[in-house]
C-alpha cells in the first residue's frame, strides 16, 4: 500500500457497503470496545484489490498470512508458515502450520493460498495488487503486458497436499519469503469463490476480528474472533471504526472523550498535541518517505549534465528547518530514498545520498550552473493540495530554493485541487518539472523501496528513470544467496540514485497517534498503522 504511487493517502470515495448484522446501537457503547478514527476504504475489502492504508488496517484485522510483521521489530515472523524451504533461492516449498482456520469453519489449507493468489494474478480480475505476483513464473501468461491472457493459473504454483504447495519463481529472489506478510498474499475461503458477491457484502477472514457490520461514511464494527487459533489474540472485545473527513474534528472528539484512538494528529495541532496527551501522544519513525521526483521523460530533465542541476537542488533544501518549523520533528530530513523504519536487517543505510541530501546554498548554486542552469530558467513544484499540509512545504522547499539562487522567481508551486487530478497528471506524464511523490512500505525490505519506483518499466516508477546499471544491481542483489548480500548490492543501486538524482528525498515520515486514557497498551506498527488487537480497554 503506497503513496503517491499507489494512492495510498487517499481516502476513496468508492467502498463497497457490507450488510449490517448482528448489532445495534453503537459499539463505541459497549463495553470493551476501542473507538477509532478511520475512513472509507477506497475499493472492496479483497485483500488483492487493496492498496491503500484505510482498507488496509481492516485487513490486518481480519487475515493472518504465511508472514507477519513483528509490530514492535517490522522482523519477517512465520504465521501461517510451519517452514519455507529453498535451496537454489528460486524454487521453494512452503509447509502450513496445523489448527488454522477461517472464521466459518472452514479449514486453511494449501488451496485456500494458491487459489487466492491465482485469482489475484489474473488479467480478468482486475486486481490492484495483482503485481505482487509478477515472480512467480508464469505471470505473463496470466496477466500479460498487453492483449488477452493466454492461461487462467500461474504454472509456477502447485499443491502438493493439503498442507504444502510449491512456488517457482522466474527468477532468483532470495528475500521473497520475507515479502509474504503482506496482505495481498492472504489465503481466501472457497465462500470467496462460491459466492464472491456475498463475501464482499461481508468478507470472511481467519483473523482475531470479523466484521459486523459497514456503513459507508459512518462506521464499520469489528469483534473479537474468540476461536481466533493465532498467538496474537485481540486484548479488547473488539473495535469501531468511525469515519471522519476532517482529522482536525477526530482530535476533537478525543479530547472530549468521545473516541479512544487517532492515528493522523493534525498538524495545526502538534504544537499542542504534548501538552494536550501528554504520555498519551506517540510520534515513531515508520516505512514512510517522501520525495520530490523528476519527469525523466521530458528531454529538459534528462539529457546529460542535467543530474548536477537535480543534485543542486536536492542542496537547496533546508530540510533540518522545514522539519523543525512546520512538522515539529514528525518528519525526520531524509539520507538516503528508503526508511530508518527498515532497520540494518531490512536494508537501511544512513547516509547513503551523501552531500547531495546536506543543505549547501553555495554548493547547491554552483552545480545547477555548472550541469546549464534551470530548464527554462525556473523550475515549478507540483502536489495536489487537497490532504495533508503540502502546499505550506512546497512553499519553504520554493523559498528555500529560491533563497539559494538569490533569484525570488526560480521556483514557484502548482498546487492541484484534488488527488485524482494529481494522480491522472502523472500518469498522463503532463508533469514539466518536479512532482511530489511517497512511498510507504509494503514489506519492511529495502528492495520494495527501489525496484517499485526506480527499475526500468516498474509499475511505480513515474518519472519513468532508466538506468542498465541500476536495474543490474537490483537483479544481482535479488539473486543473493544471503540477505546480508541482497542489502549490499541494493545499497549500491542507491548509490547510482545519488549520483543521477532522479527524484530527491525530502524526510522520512513518522507516524503519530494520540490516545484516551480509556485506553492502554496502544502502539504503531513500522507501517504507522494501530496494532489493534493489542489495546486493552479500562
Amino acid at each position: 500500500m503506497r503513496g503517491v504511487a499507489r494512492a495510498r493517502w487517499a481516502v476513496g470515495a468508492v467502498a463497497v457497503a457490507l450488510v449490517a448484522a448482528g448489532c445495534g446501537g453503537t459499539a463505541g457503547e459497549s463495553k470493551g470496545v476501542v473507538r477509532a478514527s478511520w475512513g472509507d476504504p477506497q475499493n472492496p475489502l479483497e485483500p488483492a484489490n487493496t492498496n491503500e492504508v484505510q482498507g488496509g488496517k481492516v485487513l490486518a484485522m481480519l487475515f493472518r498470512g504465511l508472514k507477519r510483521y513483528d509490530p514492535k521489530s517490522g522482523a519477517a515472523e512465520n504465521m501461517l508458515a510451519d517452514k519455507i524451504d529453498t535451496s537454489d533461492q528460486q524454487n521453494f516449498t512452503i509447509t502450513l502450520k496445523d489448527g488454522w482456520t477461517f472464521s466459518n469453519g472452514e479449514k486453511v489449507t494449501a488451496h485456500s493460498f494458491v487459489d487466492a493468489w491465482n485469482y489475484a494474478a489474473n488479467l480478468d480480475n482486475k486486481q490492484k495488487n495483482a503485481s505482487f505476483f509478477e515472480y512467480v513464473e508464469g505471470y505473463d501468461k496470466v496477466h500479460p503486458a498487453s492483449g488477452n491472457a493466454t492461461a487462467k493459473t500461474l504454472p509456477g504454483l502447485a499443491v502438493k497436499d493439503d498442507r504444502t504447495f510449491t512456488v517457482r519463481l522466474r527468477t532468483k529472489f532470495s528475500t521473497w519469503p520475507d515479502t509474504l506478510g503482506y496482505a495481498a498474499y492472504s489465503p481466501l475461503p472457497r465462500a470467496f469463490f462460491d459466492n464472491h458477491a456475498a463475501w464482499l457484502k461481508k468478507p470472511i477472514g481467519n483473523g482475531p476480528y470479523t466484521i459486523d457490520s459497514y456503513h459507508k461514511g459512518s462506521a464499520m464494527r469489528l469483534t473479537r474472533w474468540d476461536a481466533y487459533p493465532g498467538p496474537d489474540k485481540a486484548q479488547n472485545a473488539g473495535v469501531e471504526l468511525r469515519v471522519y473527513t476532517d482529522n482536525n474534528t477526530a482530535y476533537t472528539d478525543l479530547q472530549a472523550n468521545n473516541l479512544d484512538l487517532v492515528d493522523d494528529i493534525p498538524s495545526t495541532q502538534l504544537k499542542n498535541v504534548k501538552k494536550d496527551l501528554g504520555d498519551r501522544y506517540i510520534n515513531q519513525p515508520a516505512g514512510i518517505i517522501q520525495t520530490l521526483d523528476f519527469p525523466m521523460y521530458d528531454p529538459n530533465w534528462s539529457k546529460p549534465g542535467l543530474e548536477k542541476v537535480r543534485r543542486g537542488l536536492s542542496m537547496a533544501i533546508n530540510r533540518d528547518q522545514i522539519t523543525e518549523q512546520i512538522y515539529r520533528k514528525t518528519r525526520t530530513p531524509a539520507t538516503d530514498w528508503t526508511s530508518p523504519a527498515l532497520g540494518e536487517a531490512g536494508g537501511y543505510k544512513a547516509g547513503l545520498c551523501g552531500d547531495a541530501c546536506g543543505y549547501d546554498p553555495a554548493a547547491a548554486k554552483k552545480l545547477i550552473q555548472d550541469g546549464g542552469g534551470l530548464p527554462g530558467g525556473r523550475i515549478t513544484l507540483t502536489s495536489n493540495v487537497d490532504t495533508g499540509s503540502h502546499r505550506v512545504w512546497m512553499d519553504a522547499v520554493c523559498n528555500s530554493i529560491n533563497n539559494a539562487l538569490n533569484n525570488d522567481r526560480a521556483c514557484t508551486v502548482n498546487p492541484v485541487g484534488t488527488f485524482a487530478d494529481f494522480r491522472n497528471q502523472i500518469s498522463e506524464q503532463r508533469m514539466t518539472g518536479p512532482f511530489r511523490s511517497g512511498w510507504q512500505m509494503d514489506y519492511p525490505l529495502i528492495q520494495n523501496f527501489l525496484q517499485p519506483l526506480y527499475y526500468t518499466g516498474a509499475s511505480s516508477n513515474y518519472g519513468k528513470f532508466s538506468s542498465p546499471q541500476f536495474d543490474n544491481l537490483v537483479d544481482e542483489a535479488n539473486a543473493e544467496s544471503s540477505a546480508d548480500a541482497a542489502n549490499a548490492k541494493f545499497q549500491d543501486a542507491e548509490k547510482i540514485l545519488a549520483d543521477q538524482m532522479p527524484a530527491i528525498p525530502l524526510w522520512y515520515q513518522n507516524g503519530s497517534a494520540g490516545y484516551s486514557d480509556r485506553i492502554s497498551d496502544v502502539t504503531l506498527n513500522p507501517f504507522s498503522v494501530p496494532v489493534y488487537e493489542q489495546i486493552k480497554v479500562g
